[in-house]
C-alpha cells in the first residue's frame, strides 16, 4: 500500500510540472495573473510581440507572478476580442496588447471588464465607428511612442553614413507607421541638406506585416535597381527585406527592436523600448501608480527611442554624431513632423530629396 502510495505522489509530481501555454514557465498553473495578446505576428517574431513580451516576462519572473500569452486566430477584431476575453477568463488581472489594431478591441473589452487593468502599446482604445481618440477608459494605460523621432534618427544616420539612395516598405498605412516613415523622410532631408548632397527615397507600403515572398521580390527589385538600403517598418517584413538584402549585397534598417544580430545586412535598428516601456507601467501598476486613461508618449526626452549604436555596422557615423542629434531631439532644437495615416510623403520632395511613393 506505502509502494502505490509513493508511485502515486511521484506520478502526481511529475504532471504537475510541466510547460504552460506560453512555453516559457515551468509549473502547470490554473490562473495567469498577467497576459499579453500577441498581435500579427508571433510571440518571437524579433519585432513588436516580442520586444513587449520580454517586458512582461522579466517582470513577472523577477516579482514571482504568472503569466502567459495568447495568440488569436487571425487579424481580426473579433479575433482580437476573443484573445482578450480567453486572458481574463484565464484570470488575468493585467492585460497586455502590443500594436495599433488592437484600439477597438481594448476598447469594448475595457468597458465590459472595469476591474480588469490594461496597457496598449502604440494606440489608445477607439470607437470602431469613428475610428478615432478617445480616453474615456479610466482601466487603460496606453503607451505611444514618437515614432517620427526614431525614424528621423534612421533616415539622418544612413545618409551621414554615405547612403544617398534609400528606401522605406511599410507594413500598412497606420499611424505608427507612418509616423516612422514620415520621420525617415525628413531626416534623410536634413543630413542631405547639411552634406549639400541629393538623396532618393522610394517609399511604398506592402499591406502586411508578416513574411511575405512578395515583399522578398519587391525589395530585390529595388536593391537591382539601385536602391541601397530599405528600411523595413512592419513586424514580420524585415525578413523578407533581409534575404533581399542578402541576395543582393546590399543594406537593410530594422524596426521597433535591436535586429542587428539577424542579419549581417542589417546596418540599424530604429528601436522603441518596448521592453523597457512595459517592465515600467507594471512596476506602476503594482506599486498603485497605475493611471488609466492617458496616452503617455515616449520619445527621446523620455529615452523612450534610439539606434542601438553598440551593434550597429555604421562606417562613417559615430557615437559622437549620434549623440549630438539625439540632444538636440531632446531640447527641442530639432523638432519632427508627426505625420498622419492619410500623409503623402512627396509633401517633402524639393532639390534635396525626391521622394517616390509607389502605390
Amino acid at each position: 500500500m506505502k509502494k502505490l502510495l509513493i508511485v502515486l505522489l511521484v506520478v502526481g509530481l511529475l504532471f504537475s510540472f510541466t510547460a504552460c501555454g506560453s512555453g516559457e514557465e515551468v509549473a502547470e498553473f490554473t490562473n495567469f495573473e498577467l497576459a499579453l495578446v500577441t498581435d500579427a505576428g508571433t510571440i518571437d517574431d524579433q519585432s513588436f510581440n516580442q520586444g513587449t513580451w520580454q517586458g512582461l516576462k522579466q517582470y513577472a519572473e523577477e516579482n514571482s507572478i504568472t503569466y502567459k500569452y495568447y495568440q488569436p486566430t487571425e487579424q481580426t477584431d473579433i479575433a482580437y476580442l476573443e484573445g482578450i476575453n480567453k486572458a481574463i477568463a484565464g484570470g488575468a488581472k493585467v492585460v497586455v496588447c502590443p500594436g495599433f489594431l488592437f484600439g477597438s478591441s481594448v476598447t469594448e473589452a475595457a468597458k465590459a471588464n472595469p476591474q480588469i487593468s490594461f496597457i496598449v502599446i502604440d494606440t489608445a482604445p477607439t470607437e470602431a465607428s469613428a475610428n478615432a481618440y478617445f480616453m474615456d477608459c479610466a482601466n487603460v494605460y496606453s503607451i505611444a511612442y514618437a515614432g517620427e523621432q526614431c525614424g528621423y534618427l534612421a533616415g539622418y544616420a544612413v545618409v551621414k553614413d554615405g547612403f544617398t539612395k534609400l528606401g522605406f516598405m511599410g507594413g500598412m498605412a497606420i499611424p505608427a507607421v507612418v509616423a516612422f516613415g514620415g520621420g525617415y523622410v525628413q531626416g534623410a532631408h536634413d543630413a542631405a541638406a547639411e552634406l549639400g548632397i541629393p538623396v532618393e527615397v522610394r517609399y511604398t507600403y506592402t499591406g502586411t506585416f508578416n513574411p511575405a515572398a512578395e515583399v522578398q521580390i519587391q525589395a530585390g527589385s529595388w536593391y537591382n535597381d539601385g536602391t541601397e538600403i530599405i528600411f523595413a517598418c512592419g513586424g514580420g517584413i524585415w525578413s523578407s527585406v533581409a534575404a533581399a538584402a542578402e541576395a543582393t549585397d546590399r543594406m537593410m534598417i530594422g524596426v521597433d527592436t535591436d535586429q542587428n544580430s539577424y542579419s549581417p545586412k542589417i546596418l540599424t535598428s530604429a528601436c522603441k523600448q518596448l521592453s523597457a516601456s512595459t517592465y515600467k507601467v507594471l512596476e506602476k501598476y503594482y506599486a498603485g501608480d497605475f493611471i488609466g486613461g492617458v496616452v503617455d508618449v515616449w520619445g527621446a526626452a523620455e529615452d523612450g527611442i534610439g539606434l542601438p549604436m553598440e551593434t550597429s555596422r555604421f562606417a562613417s557615423f559615430h557615437q559622437e554624431d549620434y549623440d549630438a542629434i539625439y540632444a538636440k531631439l531632446v531640447d527641442g532644437s530639432v523638432v519632427v513632423e508627426r505625420t498622419t495615416a492619410d500623409m503623402d510623403m512627396t509633401k517633402y520632395a524639393d532639390d534635396q530629396i525626391a521622394v517616390n511613393v509607389i502605390e
